[in-house]
């Protein structure tokens, strides 16, 4: 067990290529981060930016042509090198996983109780009516109504946002201590979501267990999360107490993402801002900052363009890769969390 100063999982130095025939694929180039007990970490950033490949990684769950280096420790305990079988106790048990599509993720021949009694049996001796009380008792805690008669129907029978609360009851059968979530509220309605988002904060708050969300939705993180990590091209370039990410972000990329947030305040006839440009192709990172080409602030030629920035912290709890972090002038005093979609107060490290 650990104590309650150490991080019940921490990533460092991880690394993730893919061998392609056009070069190798740095899906995952260096990431380091730590999830303490009852904490939801937030894992934002643009598709293809390495958040989901991060997330599997940690799982163990990448295919054999995956090259994986760095450390991934759970209680302490290595988990990059263990073998599959090695990995098969640990998956469901003390780490699980809420996939993003949960159609293709439940099996549509298997009735919704039976998969969430399957994914107990992997771990426990438990059969007959006791199992059944046990199914039965998680989908009333993720709200499914009617769970008795729900567990006896198939994954079509569901709702989008039943499917995924049947998805988050397989993933807590266990009550594992790290519960990670990629894009969960992916295709729901604002509704819906805000009810999926409210199954996890109960979950945790009976459970202490550590959330990561993976998400591009910043409205989520602003309302879920205690501390975020931006990931661009593979790479964390800030991470901070999600109140100092949206009021006092650190990395162009990082305001960029925030100023593209829709107003609720502005006019009809206002244009979104963008971020300019398109991701970096993974085989061929740009040199220096990778975020450059995209960057209104990269203006010394040599240094930006050039010279790739450490990550460094560059306030208490907050730190950030860009060499020009602390010249950045504030975003406007205009409540961004509002814009998108409120705030969580934090009291992690």
């Amino acid at each position: 067990m650990t104590s309650p100063l150490e991080p019940v999982l921490e990533v460092r130095d991880l690394h993730v290529t893919f061998p392609s025939d056009d070069g190798d694929v740095h899906a995952v180039a260096g990431m380091t981060f730590a999830v303490h007990e009852n904490e939801t970490l937030g894992i934002v950033g643009e598709s293809g930016s390495g958040k989901s490949v991060t997330s599997m990684a940690v799982l163990g769950l990448l295919p054999r042509s995956a090259k994986v280096t760095g450390s991934v420790k759970l209680h302490g305990h290595e988990l990059i090198g263990l073998t599959d079988a090695e990995m098969q106790p640990i998956r469901g048990e003390q780490i699980a996983m809420v996939f993003q599509d949960a159609l293709t993720a439940l099996n549509p021949v298997f009735k919704v109780g039976d998969q969430i009694a399957e994914a107990i049996k992997v771990h426990h001796d438990v059969s007959g009516p006791d199992l059944e009380r046990r199914v039965v008792g998680l989908l009333e805690t993720v709200g499914i109504p009617n769970p008795k008669d729900r567990a006896g129907q198939y994954p079509h029978e569901f709702s989008g946002g039943m499917r995924q609360r049947a998805m988050i009851a397989m993933s807590i059968a266990n009550e594992p201590a790290v519960l990670i979530a990629d894009e969960p509220t992916t295709a729901l309605d604002v509704t819906i979501q805000a009810q999926v988002l409210e199954v996890f904060e109960r979950i945790q708050e009976r459970t202490r267990s550590s959330v990561i969300l993976i998400t591009h939705d910043l409205g989520v993180v602003a309302g879920t999360a205690d501390r975020v990590v931006v990931m661009y091209a593979g790479r964390e370039v800030e991470m901070a107490n999600v109140d100092d990410l949206f009021y006092n972000p650190r990395h162009p990329y990082t305001r960029g993402l925030l100023a593209s947030l829709p107003r609720v305040d502005g006019s009809r006839l206002s244009r979104l801002n963008r971020i300019k440009g398109q991701p970096p192709s993974l085989i061929a990172v740009p040199s220096g900052c990778a975020f450059h080409p995209r960057c209104d602030d990269a203006e010394v030629p040599g240094r930006c363009d050039l010279i790739r920035p450490e990550l460094r912290t560059i306030e208490q709890r907050h730190r950030a890769a860009c060499h020009f972090a602390e010249q950045l002038p504030p975003l406007s005093t205009t409540d961004l969390s509002a814009a998108a979609g409120g705030e969580k107060t934090t009291d992690h490290v």
